[in-house]
């Protein structure tokens, strides 16, 4: 411990920011600036053991160079044992960044001596940059008379503070500083007593309690402990041992409560926990404090608010307990519990659920409902009037439970925007969900909450998301769910489409029953033969098989080109389009049951003449003095100052006369050249089939997919061989039995048909058939190609080519007999588009000809064959000269 030191007149300073060293306290500063460098070598390191520097605060305005330092501030022991570590800063009083700036430091008054007790220096490398370590004790007090700079550094003129032996001697006999002594005694003593139980490391301090003069006690017992500024500086200026006592002697004691109250917290909230929620310990003792300082608002509790959310969520009354009990279960948990966060998540899901909030339905008016279906759909008269229907039983029936209605068709015909309508209809929400490629059964029904990361199925989450207890539900893709392991989606929509079961739908995360009966699904495909016939019985099915030549041209005047001009932002005074041209595009680039190709195509108009139109804005000053144009267009161009392309125009022209020029010249009406330019050179052509069907052994037939009815060519040829049939073009199974079946028809009618002699039966005596489907990469599979099979093998065994503007479909039996087939109306559709004018047609599927609109039958003529021998008759120029009636 230092005895006391003779003080020099001048002593170098060292500043210290925003941090005060007291008398009898240690510090390790590491030195790197060079100024502080500069002040230890010279001050410290060149006069070991007599060197002496000064410690004073500074406060500075702005931010300084700073020298790093790490203080070990500690109890003054005569071992030097003692020690805890703080930051703090030093800085160059000098310099910014190495540049000379002209700065406000605040010095503090008064500081303290301090001798260094350890030197070791040290080169930092590659810099090669010298820096120190150094270990001060605070001696004394000091007041600073005059600062002055040495070199880089400062110096101050000083004078002690300290009192002399003899004037110590006299404040100890003073009855004041006897009391304060004894309080400061006292609380010093019951400190170290709570430190010796909770540190076991108050020894040494007792002995120091014994020995040191109290006054300078005082310094020790507060250098150790956390404080302001303030206080520190307050200390630091308590030059009278009486002050000093009584300061040191509030902040011992301040101490000594803060950790009897961190005591109490402890064992209050030890008392609340079990051996199995020792990991919770912070967390308590947070809320523990709260208690303590009375800040716990039971407004602000999110499982209040929660609680009230749930109250106002009009839950039945069973669901209701079952949610107090959750609620109540939650309560008791801690936040870092493992089932926290998922009881939370529930009960959340719970509150938002609309359980009796409903969409206010509007008076339907079957007029306007129309109006409006008429409005956003061209066409589709059977499906539009069934929905009109629908609507009609809603308005005199509000609680009865329709079917449920599935609209199959090709894509691009308006299924989900029919579904839309619908809800508009209505005065509905809409929510639509997406089953396409679901293979699991959760995505239904849920994920139970054992597992981690559940969550409740799409139709409780649509519900949620769209807020109402009775929207209207598209399911949009539902023929195209799948099955694994994880269950069957299709078989999870039993229930949900149900009126009878879906009253108490119970999804595996919401664990209770859910009533989706106010609920109007509608559902969607592209095809009925995926969809489950389970599932399918549940739904009232509306096939959408396509659009004419005549509707598509209509939808695109009336629909798709305004709606594409607004999505590019043009009008009809940039962009022209005629019906001519929309004719060629539907002609030649776009073979659909749809009319998404059809937009795209429109689309790319649409992008060419917005380049040109912006290439066109080159702009030419406008003076001020210019009469303003009268035009839509221009109005909103030509303003005071601003920008457009003008055109030189002969005086006298009026107004009216140059608005109109000027939109001639921005006009860009498509002609067929522009088509050809912007959308390469036709796609498609009206005389493929002929081209393709001059060669004997072809034959064209029609087919139905996905994506609405299709032309199939058929071609088959002969080889030298052992009597083998060849088939390829990705077939499946069915329509190979139907091609061995034509090949045994026509074997079986060789010599009726003249195509061998009558001792000569075997058509594949030292020859294979070879029959193909073209478009290899497409998947073909069904009877409906039996009549084409037995047309194509007729044509290569006669070598006569068949009509070039026929189609045929249909399924035949060993004996001749011609089935009916499904998807007609897709298939006439189809050969329309094409350009065939005739097509066979099963007698028996004359019925299916109600469905085809009256344009397209007027310009095809229709052949009903009821055997064989009929389609044969009519697929051949000038018939089938070697007919003959079969007996069966």
């Amino acid at each position: 411990m230092a005895e006391s030191v003779e003080l020099p007149g001048r002593l170098a300073i060292l500043p210290f920011r925003n941090k005060v060293l007291l008398p009898g306290a240690f510090i390790r500063i590491r030195c790197t600036s060079h100024t502080s460098v500069k002040l230890v070598e010279q001050e410290l390191w060149q006069r070991e053991e007599k060197g002496l520097i000064g410690i004073l605060p500074v406060r500075d305005a702005a931010e300084m160079t700073s020298m790093d330092s790490v203080l070990s501030q500690g109890v003054g022991s005569e071992s030097g044992e003692r020690s805890s570590k703080v930051q703090i800063n030093t800085s160059d009083a000098h310099t910014v960044d190495g540049k000379s700036h002209p700065e406000v430091i605040h010095w503090h008054k008064r500081g303290v001596a301090a001798r260094a007790l350890h030197l070791s220096r040290g080169v930092e490398k590659p810099s090669g940059r010298v820096t120190y370590i150094v270990v001060l004790e605070g001696l004394c007090r000091f007041n600073v008379e005059e600062l002055s700079t040495r070199g880089p550094y400062y110096t101050a003129k000083i004078s002690p503070l300290e009192m002399t032996k003899a004037e110590m001697e006299q404040v100890e006999q003073d009855p004041e500083f006897v009391t304060l002594s004894r309080q400061f005694k006292a609380t010093a003593t019951e400190l170290i007593s709570v430190l010796e139980q909770k540190q076991k490391t108050g020894g040494r301090i007792k002995v120091l309690l014994e020995t040191l003069p109290l006054h300078k006690l005082a310094d020790i017992f507060v250098a150790s402990f956390e404080m302001s500024l303030e206080e520190q500086l307050s200390m630091l200026d308590s030059v009278d041992p009486k002050v000093r006592l009584s300061k040191a002697t509030e902040l011992v004691d301040r101490h000594l409560q803060s950790i009897r109250v961190a005591e109490k917290i402890t064992q209050k909230v030890e008392g609340q926990l079990s051996k199995s929620q020792k990991e919770f310990l912070l967390r308590q003792q947070m809320r523990a404090i709260k208690e303590e300082l009375g800040d716990n608002d039971d407004d602000e509790d999110d499982l209040v608010a929660l609680e009230r959310k749930m109250q106002s969520a009009g839950m039945p009354s069973n669901i209701w307990k079952h949610a107090q009990r959750e609620l109540r279960r939650l309560k008791k948990m801690q936040p870092q519990q493992p089932g926290y966060n998922s009881s939370r998540v529930y009960l959340e899901l719970l509150a938002d659920l609309p359980w009796q909030k409903a969409s206010e339905e509007q008076e339907l008016d079957l007029k306007a409902a129309k109006d409006h279906l008429d409005s956003d759909h061209y066409g589709l008269v059977k499906v539009k009037q069934r929905i009109i229907e629908y609507l009609a039983v809603r308005k005199l029936k509000p609680d009865a439970s329709g079917p449920v209605l599935c609209f199959v068709g090709p894509p691009g015909v308006g299924k989900t925007s029919l579904a839309s309508s619908i809800a508009a209809a209505l005065g509905r929400k809409f929510v639509r969900i997406s089953l396409g490629g679901v293979k699991d059964e959760a995505d239904i029904r849920g994920h139970r909450r054992t597992y981690i990361g559940s969550m409740p199925g799409r139709l409780i989450d649509g519900l949620k998301r769209v807020g109402v207890c009775n929207p209207v539900m598209l399911l949009d893709e539902i023929d195209k769910t799948g099955s694994d392991v994880r269950g069957d989606p299709a078989s999870a929509l039993l229930e949900v489409l149900d009126p009878e079961q879906n009253k108490s739908f119970n999804d595996h995360y919401l664990n209770v029953p859910y009533d989706l009966s106010k609920v109007i699904f509608v559902a969607t495909a592209n095809r009925a033969q995926p969809i489950p016939p389970p599932l399918l019985d549940r739904m009232e099915v509306i096939e959408l098989p396509g659009y004419t030549a005549e509707e598509k041209l209509r939808i695109a005047m009336q629909h798709l080109i305004p709606r594409v001009l607004d999505q590019h932002g043009l009008s009809s005074e940039y962009l022209q389009i005629p019906e001519a041209m929309v004719k060629l595009v539907i002609q030649r680039y776009t073979r659909e049951a749809g009319v998404r190709n059809l937009e795209r195509n429109l689309a790319a108009l649409a992008r060419a003449a917005a380049v040109r139109v912006a290439e066109q804005e080159q702009v030419v000053s406008v003076s001020k003095d210019v009469q303003k144009l009268a035009s839509p267009l221009l109005d909103n161009r030509l303003a005071e100052g601003a920008e457009v392309e003008m055109e030189v125009l002969p005086m006298g022209v009026n107004n009216h006369e140059i608005s109109n020029t000027f939109k001639i010249s921005s006009l860009l009406v498509v002609d067929e050249l522009m088509l050809e330019k912007i959308l390469g050179p036709p796609r498609f052509d009206d005389q493929e089939a002929a081209d393709r069907v001059a060669t004997p052994g072809v034959s064209v037939g029609l087919v139905w997919t996905s994506f609405g009815g299709e032309v199939q060519f058929v071609e088959a040829t002969a080889m030298v061989g052992n009597g083998e049939l060849h088939l390829t073009g990705q077939l499946g199974d069915v329509i190979k039995e139907s091609a061995q079946i034509a090949l045994t028809w026509v074997r079986a009618r060789a010599a009726d048909l003249k195509l061998a002699a009558a001792k000569e039966t075997n058509l594949l005596q030292g020859r294979d058939i070879h029959i193909h489907f073209p478009a290899g990469a497409v998947p073909k599979d069904g009877p409906s190609a039996g009549v084409t099979l037995v047309t194509a093998l007729v044509s290569l065994f006669s070598q006569k080519s068949v009509r070039a503007d026929t189609a045929m479909t249909g399924e035949m039996t060993l004996r001749g007999l011609v089935l009916p087939v499904g998807g007609i109306k897709d298939k006439i559709l189809a050969a329309h588009r094409h350009g065939i004018k005739r097509v066979i047609l099963p007698e028996r599927n004359l019925k299916d000809l109600v469905e085809v609109p009256a344009s397209v039958l007027s310009s095809l003529e229709i052949l009903l064959a009821k055997r064989m021998e009929d389609v044969l008759e009519h697929a051949f120029d000038g018939g089938s000269p070697w007919r003959q009636h079969s007996k069966l």
